[in-house]
Protein backbone atom coordinates (compact mmCIF):
# COMPACT_ATOMS: atom_id res chain seq x y z
CA UNK A 1 0.00 0.00 0.00
CA UNK A 2 1.10 3.54 -0.89
CA UNK A 3 2.19 5.59 2.03
CA UNK A 4 -0.07 7.74 3.44
CA UNK A 5 0.17 11.05 5.36
CA UNK A 6 -3.02 11.74 7.50
CA UNK A 7 -4.39 14.85 7.63
CA UNK A 8 -5.11 16.77 10.71
CA UNK A 9 -8.86 16.59 10.19
CA UNK A 10 -9.06 12.49 9.20
CA UNK A 11 -6.63 11.82 12.64
CA UNK A 12 -9.70 14.17 14.27
CA UNK A 13 -12.29 12.11 12.87
CA UNK A 14 -10.39 8.57 13.41
CA UNK A 15 -9.70 9.50 16.86
CA UNK A 16 -13.68 10.36 17.31
CA UNK A 17 -14.49 7.47 15.89
CA UNK A 18 -15.74 8.00 12.47
CA UNK A 19 -15.82 4.78 10.13
CA UNK A 20 -14.45 5.87 7.20
CA UNK A 21 -11.69 7.22 9.43
CA UNK A 22 -11.74 4.65 11.33
CA UNK A 23 -11.51 1.72 8.44
CA UNK A 24 -8.64 3.51 6.13
CA UNK A 25 -6.39 4.17 8.93
CA UNK A 26 -6.94 0.26 10.06
CA UNK A 27 -5.52 -0.52 7.02
CA UNK A 28 -2.66 1.66 6.65
CA UNK A 29 -1.34 0.86 10.26
CA UNK A 30 -1.72 -2.56 9.42
CA UNK A 31 0.65 -1.96 6.09
CA UNK A 32 2.71 0.67 7.85
CA UNK A 33 1.83 3.09 5.97
CA UNK A 34 0.50 5.90 8.22
CA UNK A 35 2.13 8.62 8.37
CA UNK A 36 1.66 11.78 10.40
CA UNK A 37 3.46 15.53 9.93
CA UNK A 38 4.81 16.89 13.16
CA UNK A 39 2.56 19.89 12.32
CA UNK A 40 -0.73 17.76 12.67
CA UNK A 41 0.94 16.77 16.10
CA UNK A 42 0.92 20.57 16.62
CA UNK A 43 -2.06 20.94 15.52
CA UNK A 44 -3.87 18.00 17.48
CA UNK A 45 -2.80 19.07 20.88
CA UNK A 46 -3.57 22.87 20.05
CA UNK A 47 -7.05 21.22 19.59
CA UNK A 48 -6.99 18.62 22.42
CA UNK A 49 -9.79 17.97 24.99
CA UNK A 50 -8.75 16.72 27.85
CA UNK A 51 -10.24 13.22 27.33
CA UNK A 52 -8.66 12.78 24.44
CA UNK A 53 -4.99 12.79 25.28
CA UNK A 54 -4.03 9.23 25.94
CA UNK A 55 -5.83 8.56 22.61
CA UNK A 56 -3.86 11.07 20.90
CA UNK A 57 -0.29 10.19 22.15
CA UNK A 58 -1.22 6.72 21.29
CA UNK A 59 -2.15 7.90 17.75
CA UNK A 60 0.82 9.81 17.20
CA UNK A 61 2.74 6.85 18.79
CA UNK A 62 1.23 4.45 15.84
CA UNK A 63 2.08 6.69 13.27
CA UNK A 64 5.26 6.92 10.97
CA UNK A 65 6.35 10.45 12.09
CA UNK A 66 7.83 13.13 9.37
CA UNK A 67 10.03 16.31 10.55
CA UNK A 68 10.27 18.92 8.42
CA UNK A 69 13.48 19.41 6.74
CA UNK A 70 15.50 21.97 4.94
CA UNK A 71 14.59 19.86 1.72
CA UNK A 72 10.96 20.33 2.67
CA UNK A 73 10.75 23.75 3.47
CA UNK A 74 12.26 24.85 0.76
CA UNK A 75 9.67 22.94 -1.67
CA UNK A 76 6.99 24.48 0.38
CA UNK A 77 8.06 27.96 -0.05
CA UNK A 78 8.23 27.40 -3.81
CA UNK A 79 4.61 25.84 -3.50
CA UNK A 80 3.43 28.75 -1.93
CA UNK A 81 4.81 31.35 -3.64
CA UNK A 82 3.63 29.54 -7.00
CA UNK A 83 0.24 29.52 -5.77
CA UNK A 84 0.23 33.11 -4.68
CA UNK A 85 1.37 33.99 -8.23
CA UNK A 86 -2.32 32.69 -9.44
CA UNK A 87 -3.98 34.12 -6.74
CA UNK A 88 -4.65 31.05 -4.12
CA UNK A 89 -3.91 31.37 -0.77
CA UNK A 90 -2.60 28.43 1.40
CA UNK A 91 -1.42 28.02 5.10
CA UNK A 92 2.16 27.64 5.75
CA UNK A 93 0.70 24.45 7.63
CA UNK A 94 -1.04 23.01 4.81
CA UNK A 95 1.99 23.70 1.83
CA UNK A 96 4.51 21.91 4.33
CA UNK A 97 2.53 19.54 4.53
CA UNK A 98 1.68 19.00 0.65
CA UNK A 99 5.77 19.65 0.56
CA UNK A 100 6.42 16.61 3.13
CA UNK A 101 3.82 14.37 0.85
CA UNK A 102 5.60 15.44 -2.84
CA UNK A 103 9.38 14.90 -1.12
CA UNK A 104 8.36 11.76 0.48
CA UNK A 105 6.14 10.42 -2.39
CA UNK A 106 2.96 10.14 -0.37
CA UNK A 107 -0.35 11.00 -0.57
CA UNK A 108 -2.60 12.86 1.90
CA UNK A 109 -5.65 11.82 2.98
CA UNK A 110 -7.70 14.79 3.82
CA UNK A 111 -11.61 15.73 3.71
CA UNK A 112 -10.12 19.62 3.16
CA UNK A 113 -9.31 19.27 -0.94
CA UNK A 114 -9.58 22.66 -0.99
CA UNK A 115 -6.31 23.01 0.86
CA UNK A 116 -4.37 21.20 -1.09
CA UNK A 117 -4.77 23.18 -5.05
CA UNK A 118 -2.61 19.79 -6.59
CA UNK A 119 -5.27 17.45 -6.10
CA UNK A 120 -3.27 14.50 -8.18
CA UNK A 121 -1.81 14.77 -4.04
CA UNK A 122 -4.86 13.24 -2.47
CA UNK A 123 -5.81 10.06 -2.03
CA UNK A 124 -9.59 9.25 -2.91
CA UNK A 125 -11.54 8.26 0.18
CA UNK A 126 -15.26 8.10 1.07
CA UNK A 127 -15.73 10.44 3.72
CA UNK A 128 -19.62 10.31 4.20
CA UNK A 129 -20.62 10.08 7.93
Amino acid sequence: MQNVIIDTDVAIDFLRGHSYAKELLMQLFRSDAAHLSILSVYELHAGIRDSEKTNIQDFINACNLELISMEIAVKAGELKKRHQKKGITLTSIDCLIAATAIIRECKIATRNIAHYPDKALLLKIDCSF
